[in-house]
Parts: structure tokens; sequence; C-alpha cells
């Protein structure tokens, strides 16, 4: 499965994510070049004040991956820079997930790397920390831990983990939310209401909640 070509959105694949009972792990992270979008397994990283870390996990890492960097969220520094994109890049990788904060906007927008954090400061990093013992097998992204067992997917919504276990059934359950979703969208251009094709009146008596009325008609809107 070539994860990079896929015509899905994150919003598809979280659909998908509900529909399979697997839990939606989502992060606000906005792309530093709008429009880009990344997939690929996770590569963690946890910052410390060193991109040494980087570098190892780059060491280490297999083309396609994303580096996933977690800086603890950090508002005060910048962790990421120009010269760790490029490393990645230069190594393969589909693209750099920060949580914390990148500098050398310009630059990075001129290497083309997908790259997602949280904002941007001028600042590096500002201290070295200790290193934690999992500083290259697990991440923490928001309130989620990742590891090399999941795939990370990027887009303009921002980023989503899905267990690589689970992948095929989630792209899969995607695709065919993404096909009604565009089949339903292109009858409202044609005139037919959404509320139409939704059978809402036939929701509002049927004492149903509104996914499960859905789910029985074959429709799709917000799972």
């Amino acid at each position: 499965m070539d994860l990079a070509t896929l015509d899905l959105t994150t919003a598809h694949l979280a659909d998908a994510c509900i529909r399979s009972n697997i839990p939606v792990r989502t992060a606000t992270l906005t792309p530093v070049v709008p429009g880009t979008k990344t997939a690929g397994r996770v590569l963690p990283a946890r910052h410390a004040g060193s991109v040494d870390i980087f570098l190892e996990a780059i060491e280490r890492s297999e083309p396609g991956d994303v580096l996933v960097v977690d800086n603890d969220g950090r508002t005060d520094e910048a962790c990421v820079g120009d010269l760790i994109v490029l490393e990645a890049q230069a190594a393969g990788l589909a693209g750099v997930v920060i949580w914390g904060l990148h500098r050398d906007t310009q630059d990075i927008r001129a290497i083309g790397l997908p790259v997602f954090s949280q904002g941007t400061n001028p600042t590096g990093p500002l201290s070295l920390r200790d290193r934690a013992p999992e500083a290259l097998s697990t991440a923490e992204v928001g309130q989620w831990t990742v590891t090399s067992d999941d795939v990370v997917f990027g887009d303009d919504d921002g980023v989503l983990f899905v267990p690589a276990s689970e992948v095929e059934v989630v792209v899969a359950k995607a695709a065919g939310i993404r096909d009604v979703e565009r089949a339903q969208a292109e009858r409202v251009r044609q005139g037919e209401s959404l509320r139409g094709q939704l059978q809402f009146a036939d929701y509002l008596a049927s004492g149903l909640t509104f996914r499960e009325h859905l789910r029985k008609i074959g429709g799709a809107v917000e799972e």
C-alpha cells in the first residue's frame, strides 16, 4: 500500500476509525506549507535539548517513515529547523511531525518535505535535559503515546495516528466514506438537498440516533 498516494483526508480516516471502533487519536498540528499531506510509519524521537536524537532516529529509519518529534508541546523554543528537515528528506523520510515548534520556516518551505507543528519560534533549544530511556521508542503527541507500531497521517486538518495493524481496514472503510460523501456533494450541486438524500424527515420520526439512521440508509456526513 502506497500511503503517500492515498486520495483520503484525515477526516475520512477519523470517521473510518469511529466506524471501526478504533480510538481516534488526533492532534491539532498545522502544515508549514498549506495543502501538504504526509503518511508513513511513526519514527519517534523525544527531544531533550539537542538535535542528536533526531540524527540517531534518522540513522535507524527506513524510507517512507515520518519523524515524530516530542518536545512536550513547548512554546518557548523551537526544536526542529531546516537542517534536520533537509537530513530527513535526504534519508527518504515522508515527513516530520512535531509536538512543539519549528523555525527556519522559509527554508523549510523551500525544501518541500511535509512538516507539521504547533507553530513557530525563532529561538532554538534553550537547555539540555536528561534523555528519557524511551527517547527513540515512544513519543507523546498531546494525550497520545505513539510508537513505530503506528502510522501517522497528516493534512490541513491536523494529524491522525492509526495502529499499523489496522491501517488496511481503516483505509478501505475511509475510501467508502469518501466515495459516498463525494456522491452526496455532487447531488447537492445538482439541486438535491442533503436533507432529502439523508431522508431527514424519516430520521426525525424514527427514534434512532442520527448515526444509526445514517448507517441504516448508507449515508455519510459525520462518520
